[in-house]
């Protein structure tokens, strides 16, 4: 398998992982209809905000929502295509529902992964660190990591916390940021940074790969269908949006 990307993946598997995500991308474009638009209440007292104070048309102001629904989808496949890229370095494996993320194929290292470093409330930060603390427990070689992919610095340390008034430390449990991460599982200091720069180069290569069908399938519906609603029912999109969302509300009936 040839490494003309990088030197430390193939490039049939960054290849299949950039597929992947852009299958999310589509996927979570393709998912944005009226009713999963609507699935968590629009707030109609902020369009009006928006609309009048940032100078927005409603068109735009729909756009904007829908986009942020799907950056909020989008998110949680980013972390995947890390667990993905990471598990195809030689030597380790990517977690299928297994607890972890990934792992040393001969368990000298266990890591879960998240994103972003802000991502877990207290509970979910005593809940990780004692998972990671069993892997520890259970693998007397095993060192674990709390991955952070992209953290306010660069590090590697023990993970020493209190966490809701307990105080939780292990001598092979660690914190690590994302940089240091694929340096300790690819031995090259700057592979996160090699990632980045070779990603646009890799992407253009694989859109080029693709049908133009397949490229360009038809996207969200949402703003046609409160469109065709807005038009049959004689309100602007605003109070269509509102009316659909709070008809139950006393007077909202009325739009």
């Amino acid at each position: 398998m040839a490494n003309t990307y990088l030197s430390f993946i193939s490039d049939e598997h960054l290849l299949n992982c950039v597929a992947n995500l852009y299958k999310s991308y589509q996927k979570a474009k393709n998912d944005i209809n009226k009713k999963k638009f609507y699935s968590n209440k629009i707030d109609a007292f902020k369009m009006v905000f928006d609309v009048k104070f940032n100078n927005m048309d409603e068109e735009a102001l729909i756009q904007a929502e829908i986009l942020r629904q799907i950056d909020k989808s989008i998110n949680n496949s980013i972390g995947t295509f890390h667990e993905e890229i990471l598990g195809g370095i030689a030597g380790y494996e990517k977690g299928n529902l297994s607890g972890f993320d990934i792992k040393a194929i001969d368990n000298t290292l266990f890591a879960d992964i998240k994103n972003k470093h802000n991502t877990m409330n207290s509970s979910a930060a005593e809940s990780l660190f004692q998972k990671l603390k069993r892997y520890a427990d259970d693998h007397k070689q095993a060192k674990c990591y709390w991955v952070q992919i992209l953290a306010t610095q660069s590090f590697c340390e023990k993970w020493t916390s209190i966490i809701n008034g307990k105080e939780y430390s292990h001598s092979r449990v660690y914190k690590i940021s994302g940089d240091q991460f694929y340096k300790l599982l690819t031995g090259v200091d700057n592979a996160l940074f090699q990632l980045y720069s070779v990603l646009p180069k890799v992407i253009e290569d694989y859109l080029k790969s693709i049908s133009a069908g397949e490229s360009e399938k038809k996207q969200n519906s949402a703003l046609i269908e409160i469109k065709d609603g807005s038009q049959k029912s004689g309100r602007t999109i605003l109070n269509e949006i509102t009316y659909e969302n709070y008809q139950y509300y006393l007077g909202f009936d009325k739009l």
